[in-house]
């Protein structure tokens, strides 16, 4: 048996704080995702806290007739939590010193750690085929477990949306990217 875990970066957002909405863009690329996902078999739906998560995935939600799960360990990865002018070049430096924090922050492994846990647990489940709607650094780093090719790199070109499907056979892990640029 093959699981497939779909994992989605939101939809163009007003900002980067946790309540920040989608644009009226972003609206209209949620409903395309939701006819995207309209011929697909969906288990279960998995979101980010973040109303831009939330929101990017409301419409195929509704469709499908599948509640929403909110896992605080979707949130965004924290850099820092003080302003970081030259936060850029700080990302970065995280994804060659994995372990490097700045200011209350988390380290690319935290990170990476916690959005993997809720990957693990969802091959454990009973789901089949289930959706994951998260933020383009962590999905960063998950993927990166999978594939240490990802890099700051891959992130800087990632889509709002973008769609990775994780494909899982025998404990066999297989990233395609089924959306995005």
């Amino acid at each position: 048996m093959v699981k497939h875990i779909y994992v989605i970066r939101h939809c163009e957002a007003q900002g980067q704080s946790s309540d920040a909405s989608l644009t009226e863009l972003g609206f209209h690329q949620a409903e395309v995702l939701a006819e995207f996902f309209a011929d697909k078999k969906i288990d279960r739906i998995i979101a980010s806290p973040f109303l831009r998560a939330i929101q990017t995935i409301e419409r195929l939600s509704k469709r499908v007739n599948i509640n929403i799960e909110i896992d605080e360990r979707l949130a965004e990865r924290i850099l820092s939590t003080r302003n970081l002018p030259d936060w850029h070049a700080k990302l970065q430096a995280t994804f060659t010193d994995m372990d490097l924090k700045f200011d209350n922050g988390e380290s690319s492994n935290e990170a990476m750690e916690r959005i993997v846990n809720v990957v693990e647990e969802t091959i454990k489940s009973e789901s089949e085929h289930t959706i994951i709607v998260s933020h383009g650094n962590i999905i960063t780093l998950l993927l990166k477990n999978y594939n240490n090719d990802v890099d700051f790199r891959f992130w800087t070109h990632l889509s709002n949306p973008d769609v990775f499907q994780l494909s899982v056979k025998d404990h066999e892990v297989t990233v395609e990217r089924i959306w995005g640029k």
